[in-house]
């Protein structure tokens, strides 16, 4: 994997928006999908068509709250492919006190975006629906460190280089986006013993 000084400040800061969502929720259900479309528009679909259904599915995330409800934080890295076209990897993170059954609300967000968003251009896969044992989705819990170690692990993939869309040819285009930080917690509580 290709670490350059621009992923590098890309994990590390998607780490700490991590941190921030773990600091505020006690247990994420953190759901991933891969987002893209059939062929042949695949072939066809400009950064400009993508970056507005990609637009269009974080917006009504406030009014869709069928899927939506609890929604926490997300984390989108957009990606190109001669065999794929552009095509998005998906983290969507749910307050995990509310929402239990990842594979479910990973089925939910994909049919929105073939369905919906795409109007039937497009398509997904459930990457909850696998079992591997270090792919870091699914619930993860405050205390469980190996968990969130993998979490990390695949937050590092997510914003390598390989397969990046080159930010440089429009100022205006980010290849990964995501939500706000959360504010910290001012409520005086006990302190979490674990920490990332």
């Amino acid at each position: 994997m290709k670490i350059t000084k621009r992923s590098k400040k890309r994990i590390a800061s998607t780490k700490e928006y991590i941190d921030a969502l773990q600091e505020k929720h006690s247990k994420l259900c953190v759901v991933r999908l891969d987002m893209g479309y059939k062929k042949p528009y695949s072939e066809e679909m400009s950064f400009k068509e993508v970056h507005k259904d990609i637009n269009r599915n974080l917006n009504n995330r406030r009014n869709n709250q069928s899927i939506y409800e609890h929604n926490v934080g997300y984390i989108l890295k957009k990606e190109y492919t001669e065999d794929k076209g552009i095509h998005i990897h998906g983290i969507f993170i749910f307050d995990g006190q509310k929402v239990q059954k990842d594979v479910h609300k990973a089925d939910q967000i994909g049919k929105y975006w073939e369905e919906q968003i795409t109007k039937g251009k497009g398509t997904y896969y459930n990457c909850n629906k696998n079992s591997y044992p270090e792919h870091g989705i699914g619930m993860i819990d405050y205390s469980d460190k190996e968990k969130r170690e993998n979490l990390d692990k695949a937050i590092s993939y997510l914003c390598k280089d390989e397969q990046h869309i080159n930010e440089d040819l429009d100022k205006n285009f980010r290849s990964i986006v995501r939500g706000a930080k959360p504010k910290k917690k001012t409520n005086a509580g006990r302190p979490r013993s674990n920490k990332f």
